[in-house]
């Protein structure tokens, strides 16, 4: 079936509205409804088989209840439409975009990427910037840097740069990605002088890539990321559209990237494997996906994706991130219908997840999806759950447009 980039907006355009994100219940407002719109940041690009790919951005907030579309320039270029302000926190380091009754005229926004006539503030990626490192380990390896084996010691533990990789993204250890910001300050990736970032050899890399929205900033050579380091909200930043396209450039069953040169920095085979293979073994299924999720009450599936097996127990419960999952989850260890080698970022405030999609047999649609929201752990439901029911329901949604597009 045929469908065109006007067509794949419309129906992400849709799938989002059909939510109903405004209505979500705050725990900051004492469970009452969200009220305004929150700030959504979706992209999707689906590879039909035989065809073009076909891409789409939307992006909603409480300025643009309705959505609005990124304008695309061609060949999958840069977003033409839409200036993105960087989130923002305050001189204590909280993070106020987003608190109730937040007053969006008095904060002093930042410039992040773009001169459109539409305004957007990209939230924080939470532990999605995790990406962004692990994607730099693999272009550090290439250049001669370092290598996947390398001894990284941090916080007395010595470890190879590939166990760290993994734990940083397969769990999302917070501690693994700090000895990697600490190897990335240690082999001067990053550089620092008289307390201010000088060098960021990441940001030349991801502007290379025509990425210019990707953003590492001010983090410390002892690996502090966070906003206690003077880093984390506002700093480090990625929106749909670069983050979508980054994993194009990533996924090794794609079409070459279309807005790149042929000088364009690739991936060495061996890097790319390291870094696919941290994704796949993903075991936070539950943001667009939420097959570790299926034992709680009142599960909502979310795009039907592979639970890697190694988080399950003989029993069927999980184990993930020091969090215990109950239920019998061994179904979707054994019975998915597609392998999502992806990303996860969860804190109060904030929920993303982006990844590559492909169809396990007898399914074969292949697609990338990316989304950043503000849309935290306070809008959950109870304490083992990530975020709102909507979000895995939004995954579900876009995939039923996929499986209907990609497979008739």
């Amino acid at each position: 079936m045929s469908f065109t980039h006007a067509d794949l907006a419309s129906a992400l355009l849709a799938a989002v509205r059909a939510q109903a994100f405004e209505q979500t219940p705050d725990s900051l407002q004492g469970g009452a409804p969200l009220g305004l719109h929150p700030n959504i940041d979706l992209a999707v690009v689906a590879f039909p088989r035989g065809a073009a790919p076909v891409f789409a951005n939307v992006l909603f907030s409480r300025e643009h209840p309705q959505g609005l579309v990124a304008e695309i320039a061609p060949g999958a270029g840069a977003v033409s439409n839409i200036s993105y302000l960087a989130d923002c926190q305050d001189a204590q380091g909280n993070s106020i975009a987003w608190l109730p009754g937040a007053d969006w005229s008095q904060m002093n926004w930042r410039a992040l990427s773009g001169r459109g006539a539409q305004r957007f503030v990209a939230p924080y990626p939470a532990s999605l910037l995790k990406l962004m490192v692990l994607v730099g380990m693999g272009l550090l390896v290439d250049l001669g840097r370092s290598t996947w084996e390398s001894t990284v010691s941090y916080a007395g533990q010595r470890r190879s740069m590939a166990d760290w990789a993994f734990d940083m993204t397969a769990s999302s250890s917070n501690e693994a990605t700090s000895a990697l910001v600490a190897h990335l300050h240690a082999v001067g990736v990053i550089r620092r002088h008289a307390g201010l970032e000088t060098h960021n050899e990441l940001h030349r890399w991801f502007e290379t890539l025509g990425l210019s929205s990707l953003r590492l900033a001010n983090t410390r050579a002892d690996g502090g990321w966070g906003n206690a380091a003077g880093s984390g909200v506002g700093h480090c930043q990625m929106t749909a559209w670069d983050t979508v396209r980054l994993l194009w450039w990533l996924d090794p069953q794609a079409p070459p990237a279309p807005w790149l040169g042929a000088d364009a920095p690739r991936l060495s085979d061996y890097s790319r494997c390291q870094i696919l293979h941290c994704l796949r073994e993903q075991g936070l299924h539950e943001i667009l996906s939420s097959g570790l999720l299926m034992g709680l009450p009142a599960w909502v599936p979310g795009l039907p994706a592979r639970l890697p097996a190694r988080w399950v127990r003989a029993d069927g419960t999980a184990r993930v991130a020091g969090t215990d999952f109950p239920g019998d989850l061994r179904p979707a260890t054994s019975q998915p219908e597609l392998l999502f080698a992806h990303k996860t970022g969860n804190t109060q405030n904030y929920s993303a997840n982006a990844g590559i999609v492909m169809g396990l047999a007898p399914a074969t649609r292949r697609y990338l999806i990316a989304m950043t929201s503000n849309l935290g752990s306070r809008y959950a439901p109870e304490a083992r759950l990530a975020t709102t029911w909507r979000l895995p329901a939004l995954g579900a949604a876009v995939d039923a447009v996929m499986r209907g597009w990609l497979e008739a």
